[in-house]
């Protein structure tokens, strides 16, 4: 069983897991059949965690024959709840139409009333001469013979606009998007900007409050700015600092101060050297897929730390996303280069490790995550019964390498796990999520205080990551069901790697006395 303070933070997560189901069946309910199986499929993503975690916080460990099924079953109600969506969908946008075709049939057929259309005129301040957009509420920074132009973009067949509202430096244009596939709605209306303004304007086609698609228009001006020279003066001096803190950490796990004592850096470079393997093959990762979209990235900004060398790194769009899928696909490739090389390690180190190997750590280390201590229990077996085992240094580095993934992974502001949240489910569940997370960390750094690394994190994501990222260009295309798998994959292996086992179970395991 758990102790007290582990029960309290286990049962404080459920709730809140819980209560959040619940306020979305509530919020879904207005929107009937569609918002019922939308809701559903939030349940079938949760569910899975609820039960493993419900149930190791009573003792019962499901392996991993379990969590596998558990994973297929969820994975196959989720892809089927979403033909079912998507079909729904289908039937309600035919039956939208079917409705406005009657009403502008019968609309055509009524005389017009000049009274009343002049009443309507003047609730506008300003009217313009496209028939396509009559109605502007006020003044838009956009020049009138810009503004004029860009509305001749728009058409019946792609996107029919009703009303132009004034929106920082550009214009947002309300109505009523034409075709199922937005993708093809965006590219056909940004390339009819193109073809007239060239790269002086950016078009997004975005879900406004109402639920309804808008189209923004801002000028270029707005894209992400490059990095200043400062920044990357910064961005030095981080990974200097970074170096700098992985060596002593290293040292200090060797038991010795590696400052003091300079002329033993060829012992420390080693290990050294596989955190900066996969902290490397993180950015690459980003870098990579960045490439593959033609978005341009920062340098990473890396986080010192004293206690394991590095938190990893922050870094930052420097051009606008073309869709969610490119948020996704970017976010998700660092951690899974970082992660499966770190993974690597860990199994390596395992598997090298003996008898007289060059670390000896306690059980306990085993105990800090359910990921690493199941790995270590099919390579180690009776070994970890012991007080103290000896493992391979790599054991060690793959171990924080999953550490500092798994921290990236946490699903709030723009890490990458965050990032990823916002890639799936929108930029509304990305701030909830945010908002959840900080309250579980701040729970856990209450309960745990003795551990100054969660309250470490609680600042940096509550100072320098909470915001969500930027809307990408085409935010109403949704990422397809295989991204959905994964992420919720990849959260899973986070949330797996961060738990510890509890002493109870972990003697179950043959994980300590």
């Amino acid at each position: 069983m758990f102790t007290g303070s582990e029960t309290t933070v286990t049962a404080l997560i459920m709730l809140v897991a819980i209560g959040v189901l619940a306020w979305g069946f509530k919020r879904a309910r207005p929107y009937g059949k569609l918002g019922i199986l939308a809701w559903l499929q939030s349940v079938v993503l949760t569910v899975p965690w609820l039960l493993f975690f419900g149930l190791m916080a009573v003792g019962i460990y499901i392996n991993i024959v379990g969590i596998i099924f558990l994973l297929v079953a969820s994975v196959g109600l989720y892809i089927f709840l979403g033909k079912r969506l998507r079909a729904a969908g289908q039937d309600a946008i035919l039956q939208e139409r079917a409705t406005k075709r009657l009403n502008e049939e019968q609309e055509s057929v009524e005389p017009h009333q000049p009274d009343q259309q002049a009443s309507v005129n003047a609730d506008h301040s300003t009217e313009l001469p496209n028939d396509n957009n009559p109605v502007t509420t006020q003044a838009t920074p956009i020049p009138d013979q810009d503004l004029k132009s860009i509305q001749g973009i728009f058409g019946i067949d792609t996107f029919f606009t009703t009303e132009t509202i004034p929106y920082q430096e550009g214009v947002i244009f309300k109505g009523n998007m034409r075709g199922t596939d937005p993708e093809q709605v965006y590219s056909r209306l940004s390339a009819n900007l193109k073809e007239r303004y060239s790269d002086e304007y950016r078009l997004f086609l975005v879900e406004g409050p109402e639920g309804k698609p808008v189209v923004i228009v801002l000028p270029s001006s707005n894209d992400p700015q490059p990095t200043t020279l400062s920044q990357k003066i910064l961005a030095l001096v981080l990974l200097v600092a970074t170096i700098a803190t992985s060596l002593e950490a290293v040292g200090l796990l060797l038991n010795f101060d590696l400052f003091k004592n300079p002329e033993r850096f060829a012992q420390v470079l080693p290990i050294s050297a596989g955190i900066w393997a996969f902290l490397l093959l993180h950015e690459l990762g980003h870098w990579w897929q960045a490439r593959r979209y033609q978005v341009r990235m920062s340098l990473p900004f890396f986080i010192p730390s004293g206690q394991i060398g590095s938190f990893g790194a922050i870094t930052r769009f420097e051009s606008l996303l073309p869709n969610r899928s490119a948020l996704f696909d970017i976010s998700l490739a660092g951690p899974v280069a970082g992660g499966i090389v770190s993974l690597v390690m860990l199994i390596m180190g395992l598997m090298l490790s003996h008898q007289g190997s060059i670390f000896q750590v306690p059980t306990q280390f085993f105990q800090s995550s359910v990921l690493v201590g199941s790995i270590a229990r099919l390579f180690l077996g009776s070994s970890l019964q012991a007080s103290i085992v000896d493992v391979h240094p790599l054991t060690i580095v793959g171990w924080l390498g999953l550490v500092v993934t798994a921290l990236n992974l946490m699903p709030a502001g723009q890490l990458d796990g965050g990032r990823i949240v916002q890639a799936i489910y929108g930029r509304k569940i990305a701030r909830r999520t945010t908002i959840a997370t900080l309250i579980v960390l701040g729970i856990v750094a209450l309960v745990n205080s003795a551990n100054p690394l969660i309250f470490y994190w609680v600042l940096v994501i509550l100072f320098l990551q909470r915001s969500p990222e930027r809307p990408s260009l085409n935010e109403i295309t949704e990422p397809d069901d295989t991204r959905a798998i994964l992420a919720l994959l990849v959260l899973f292996l986070m949330v797996s790697t961060l738990i510890p086992l509890n002493p109870g179970l972990a003697g179950r395991l043959g994980i300590g006395g």
